[in-house]
């Protein structure tokens, strides 16, 4: 059985995943870049019925790039960021690389919203690369 684990900086939240992630994106998008800090955002999508959490989480409800309603999910003690949702595909939901304890797991696959990065951004050649909105993820 797999068991994937993170949380926050503080520690007020943590989390459980008990399967892989079905894919890992790297995200210039202009809204992940608001919440990175000007960086990307860089995280995986996992079947939502497979996380459990352990604390209180925020919720930031927005439109994103792609028009889909979002919720941003994060500690409301220290702020990390940890979690993104679709309201529209309610079975995913995309956990922050940095908010799991082993990073590795959230390996990108493609990067997405690369017309919206700028010009000093550090996208890897070696990953496909999309424009804008990819297809929807299959989770199934």
């Amino acid at each position: 059985m797999v068991m994937i684990t993170g949380g926050c900086l503080c520690g007020a939240v943590r989390f459980t995943v008990s399967e892989g992630p079905i894919t890992g994106r790297v995200c210039w998008c202009k809204v992940c870049q608001k919440l990175g800090a000007g960086g990307p955002a860089v995280g995986a999508a996992f079947k939502s019925s497979a996380v459990t959490v352990a604390g209180a989480l925020s919720d930031y409800e927005s439109s994103a790039d792609s028009g889909n309603k979002m919720h941003r999910k994060f500690c409301p003690v220290c702020g990390t960021p940890l979690f993104s949702q679709a309201e529209s595909r309610p079975n995913l939901v995309f956990i922050r690389a940095g908010a799991l304890d082993d990073p590795e797991i959230a390996k990108p696959s493609s990067t997405i919203w690369v017309s919206s990065a700028p010009s000093w951004a550090s996208i890897d050649p070696n990953l496909p690369q999309i424009a804008g909105q990819p297809a929807p993820i299959k989770a199934d």
